[in-house]
């Protein structure tokens, strides 16, 4: 881009909004479905690490007598439990959104998210009127651009 003293390059977020179609509630439902199932093998995977680190302690704190076995077992379970209530409440808000994606209703428009742009502003235009831009997708093809570009 060429730039005369008169004129500025600068960087804009564009707001990107979806316009909700079959295909664009069956993508976001199987998204979900997916971090869903990702959160689930964590938590299976974080199980069975524990039961097998606690085995583990509990081999060994047979040939070393005292408590300190049960003291790093307290201290995993305690771990365990604290990643396994991070990991629940991560779940709860993916199904919150599930439930959210599943009362939209077609054609309404949903936030995708931000992307950045750069344009270019000169003298005498209206820098608020050019930062307030947004781009409407209807399954991934841009629909509609709003705003000064």
């Amino acid at each position: 881009m060429d730039v005369s003293p008169s004129q500025l390059i600068l960087k804009r977020s564009v707001n990107v909004k979806a316009i909700v179609t079959p295909r664009w509630k069956e993508e976001a439902q199987q998204q979900l479905q997916d971090q869903i199932n990702q959160i689930d093998n964590q938590l299976q995977q974080l199980e069975m690490q524990a039961q097998r680190m606690i085995s583990e302690i509990q081999k060994q704190s047979l040939q070393l007598p005292g408590s300190e076995g049960n003291q790093q077992i307290e201290s995993i379970q305690g771990q365990v439990n604290q990643k396994k209530s991070e990991l629940l409440e991560q779940k709860n808000q993916v199904l919150q959104q599930l439930q959210q994606v599943q009362v939209l209703e077609m054609d309404q428009e949903v936030n995708q998210g931000q992307i950045d742009s750069v344009f270019r502003v000169e003298l005498g235009d209206n820098l608020i009127e050019k930062m307030q831009v947004e781009l409407l997708l209807r399954d991934g093809m841009v629909e509609e651009i709003r705003g000064m570009v």
